[in-house]
């Protein structure tokens, strides 16, 4: 089973470039859903962030309120880090997980998508190769206003919050670059897709 690392930061199009992956026969495991899935309600990691940041992060009825918590950690890397500390660990468990699931069923490539995956050196160590995702800053900066309602400002915070995607490309077995129509990204994740499927091991 080959396991693939697939990333780009924050606007780039990851979660395009992964449905179409998964259109042509890949096994996805999706880190952000790991990451919310893991602080669900009764969840260890979702007690550790009550002790530690308080019942003020919790929506009315006990679930995670993804926003305050955000508000919290956005601005104090202090606070991140610990966040990180706690949440990081449980992720990565489950992310093993599903591989091991996925390689008893016999799948032959699984694709984890993940923002932070240079980052992370427990992630980057169980890839055996990997596609970054990248666009312009302009492309970046516009999406997260259409999408999320950010004005440039908050946008260009988000975007300087992350390692820059030079970096990334840097660490990168594949490029995809994600700033013209879907017909061209189809033909650059079908191009990559046949690279993978003829050596599968």
């Amino acid at each position: 089973m080959k396991i693939i690392g697939l990333t780009g930061n924050i606007a780039c199009g990851k979660s395009t470039v992964a449905a179409i992956f998964k259109e042509l026969g890949a096994t996805l495991i999706d880190a952000d859903k790991v990451a919310r899935d893991i602080v669900g309600k009764g969840n260890p990691a979702l007690g550790k962030i009550i002790n530690h940041f308080g019942n003020e992060i919790l929506n009315k009825d006990g679930t995670l309120n993804r926003e305050k918590l955000g508000s919290k950690v956005f601005n104090d890397k202090n606070q991140r880090q610990i966040l990180n500390d706690i949440t990081h660990p449980e992720i990565f468990k489950e992310i093993n997980n599903l591989i091991k699931k996925y390689r008893s069923a016999g799948k032959r490539i699984v694709i984890i998508e993940a923002a932070l995956i240079i980052e992370r050196e427990k992630l980057k160590k169980i890839i055996d190769k990997l596609i970054v995702v990248s666009t312009s800053k302009d492309i970046q900066i516009k999406r997260l206003k259409d999408r999320d309602g950010f004005s440039k400002e908050q946008a260009i915070l988000r975007i300087n919050s992350q390692i820059p995607i030079e970096e990334k490309i840097k660490h990168a077995n594949y490029v995809i670059h994600n700033d013209s129509d879907i017909s061209n990204i189809k033909n650059q994740v079908e191009t990559i897709w046949k690279d993978l499927s003829s050596n599968p091991h």
